[in-house]
């Protein structure tokens, strides 16, 4: 499904990585690894194409992403550190606004869906209400809207208890078994086990 190839990055005249190469297949999920400043973030933004490395490519079902990105575009669902979320909006109008611009059905429990992630009665709060955590599981929600093929998820765990964790990580099976693929960064383990699981481990480099 995704191909990486001989990627550099160089970042404040500091190599994070170089020559990184690695391969995502349908069903399989990976997660980087590695201290502080090793360029976990800076590989994801590479590949879901935010930044442009020193040298290497991106590879997307064969294909080079530098010459139709706009397909690759819409099959990437990317979630950052940052939440992403209207904070004038309610964390129901949020998802309904994600579902409109991406073309989904509306055919989702919103109510039920906001339970599992903890926001009984928050659900028409505007969202500029809510704590940072509880932000970030507005934000979480688009994995049970979105069906794009690649997730990219930059520690997803923030600021989500261990019932949330295991929430996502049954909805990360979902994603996996209907032969989508998982790329995130995590400073904890996963908990599931994933017979499907990759990682990529950088080192901080000096």
């Amino acid at each position: 499904m995704l191909n990486v190839e001989s990627i550099t990055c160089i970042k404040q005249e500091r190599c994070l990585f170089e020559n990184l190469s690695f391969e995502l297949k349908s069903g399989e999920i990976m997660q980087l690894e590695g201290p502080n400043g090793a360029g976990k973030t800076s590989l994801l933004r590479i590949v879901a194409g935010f930044t442009r490395p020193e040298q290497g490519r991106r590879l997307w079902f064969g294909e080079d992403v530098a010459k139709n990105e706009d397909d690759f575009l819409g099959e990437l669902l990317f979630i950052g550190h940052k939440t992403g979320v209207n904070t004038q909006l309610s964390a129901i109008e949020n998802i309904q606004f994600w579902q409109q611009t991406h073309g989904y059905p509306h055919s989702i429990d919103y109510y039920n869906l906001l339970a599992q992630l903890g926001l009984v009665g928050l659900e028409d709060v505007p969202v500029r209400m809510l704590s940072a955590g509880q932000q970030r599981r507005v934000a979480l929600a688009r994995l049970w809207v979105s069906d794009a093929k690649l997730w990219m998820l930059d520690e997803p765990f923030t600021a989500v208890d261990k019932k949330g964790v295991t929430l996502l990580q049954q909805q990360f099976f979902k994603q996996l078994a209907r032969g989508g693929s998982i790329l995130l960064t995590s400073h904890q383990d996963l908990t599931e086990q994933f017979q499907n699981l990759k990682t990529v481990t950088l080192e901080y480099r000096f």
